[in-house]
């Protein structure tokens, strides 16, 4: 999630005494790193972003500096797929720069996966089976359950609630939580997070559960989240909605504070 701060902490360690080194220098020294992408404002962060992981990628090829530029070209091919398709009468070059930063994320995304087939990289693993579904690499990554890279990883939790899913939802719900669990200080996790809670609490008619998580995903800002129809169910139960609007308030400052526990009697 913060993907942005890890890139930047890790440059920081990597260049050591080259701390002062700018996006400017790395396009400079090492040109080939930026000009393959679009050349205007457009996506600026995550343009940065793939500059920053691309030069970590060069100077360590390690499999976790291939997953965090995995990760960025993927958010920078997103975003520079929607821009190229806005039109520009005067200034075509801009839409064509976008273009060829489109074709260079294909690329590269695919020249990461080749160079990764054999990889024990959970992160990696996930996203060869979530892309590629490539089952071989889901089956290595379930068998990292219990490894402490993934046990005590918040983005892990997150990947293996998104499969067990499909048919274990106590398990979800439990992965869900320990997700939230941990969420450190200053992050912001993953809406779905949110959603797929509201969803499975509702489904299993535990209506207070899911409005409460239905308020902590407003706070945190995702949208089209339907509360009228918990609040009917609600005050036909009985139950105080202003509590709920409480204890919604007090669960999220916690999750941003990095101190959220998992209410499993909740």
């Amino acid at each position: 999630m913060l993907l942005r701060v890890s890139v930047l902490l890790s440059f920081i360690v990597l260049t050591g005494c080259e701390d002062s080194l700018t996006l400017a220098k790395i396009c400079e020294q090492t040109p080939a790193f930026c000009n393959d992408l679009n050349k205007d404002s457009h996506c600026k962060k995550q343009r940065a972003d793939v500059i920053m992981a691309r030069y970590l990628e060069y100077k360590k090829p390690t499999d976790e500096n291939k997953y965090q530029l995995l990760k960025s070209f993927e958010k920078y091919d997103k975003c520079v797929s929607l821009a190229a398709k806005i039109e520009h009468i005067k200034l075509k070059e801009k839409t064509t720069s976008r273009v060829e930063g489109h074709l260079t994320s294909i690329k590269e995304i695919y020249r990461i996966f080749q160079e990764t087939k054999e990889t024990n990289h959970p992160g990696l693993l996930y996203y060869h089976w979530s892309r590629n579904n490539d089952q071989s690499a889901l089956t290595k990554f379930l068998s990292l359950e219990d490894d402490e890279n993934v046990a005590n990883s918040a983005e892990m939790q997150f990947f293996l609630a998104s499969y067990y899913i499909k048919f274990d939802d106590e398990k979800t719900i439990d992965l869900l939580y320990r997700t939230l669990e941990l969420n450190k200080a200053g992050e912001i996790p993953n809406p779905e997070v949110y959603t797929s809670l509201i969803s499975l609490f509702y489904k299993h008619e535990k209506y207070k559960h899911a409005y409460t998580f239905a308020r902590i995903a407003q706070m945190a800002g995702v949208n089209n989240i339907e509360l009228i129809p918990l609040e009917h169910k609600l005050t036909a139960a009985g139950s105080s909605i202003d509590s709920l609007n409480t204890l919604a308030q007090q669960t999220y400052e916690k999750i941003l504070a990095g101190e959220f526990v998992s209410p499993r009697s909740f």
